[in-house]
């Protein structure tokens, strides 16, 4: 019984949270953060302020993680590279990364961070550690397992996944931020998530 208590309330758990991102996210991007209150975010969420604050103690919390969590849905799966050529394990990984910036409000809830943050310090202390999202985690495994397998000399793998990254955003997620209305076809993403990888093995690879 305790097992099935503890499911059931897990579930629940979820539930109320997913609730909770959804209602916060809409209203961040509907009145912006300053007039966006936990109070209101419990009521549109259809759960009790005392169920909010035990998840979110702070409202820079939550909508820090309505950021993450509209690059990281849990029905995400995990992003696996391949385990031999170090040029294909980089496109795999690029592909996905781009994919999450594309998402629809990536780039919304990206202009509200930047928007919101010179006048409420709690948004610039607080640390958007996409770093946590499942593609950039794998991103720095496979520079770390590259470089101790020998296919590629990888000295310090945040630097090499920066510009790597880098190279991806310029073109797929930065214009987007600024025109609303710019927009890649499925070829020239792949493109340029390519040439990225192209760049970062030519640099880095140990492979002939």
């Amino acid at each position: 019984m305790t097992r099935h208590l503890s499911e059931y309330h897990r579930r629940v758990a979820a539930q109320n949270r997913g609730a909770i991102l959804t209602a916060a996210t809409d209203l961040f991007l509907e009145v912006g953060y300053d007039r966006t209150s936990l109070a209101r975010v419990a009521e549109s969420a259809g759960v009790s302020k005392a169920t909010l604050f035990k998840q979110f103690p702070t409202k820079a919390e939550l909508f820090e993680a309505t950021v993450l969590g509209a690059g990281s849905p849990s029905e995400a799966t995990p992003v696996e590279p391949p385990a031999g050529d170090f040029r294909s394990g980089l496109v795999v990984l690029g592909t996905a990364y781009a994919e999450l910036l594309s998402r629809p409000r990536m780039a919304d809830l990206m202009r509200a961070v930047i928007a919101e943050s010179a006048r409420f310090p709690e948004l610039r202390e607080r640390t958007f550690d996409f770093g946590t999202l499942p593609v950039l985690r794998a991103l720095h495994r496979f520079l770390e397992t590259a470089n101790a397998d020998g296919r590629a000399s990888v000295d310090d793998p945040d630097v090499a996944a920066s510009q790597f990254l880098g190279l991806i955003a310029t073109v797929v997620f930065w214009p987007r931020l600024v025109h609303g209305g710019w927009a890649l076809t499925d070829e020239e993403t792949a493109r340029t998530v390519d040439e990225a990888a192209r760049t970062i093995a030519a640099r880095y690879s140990a492979e002939g």
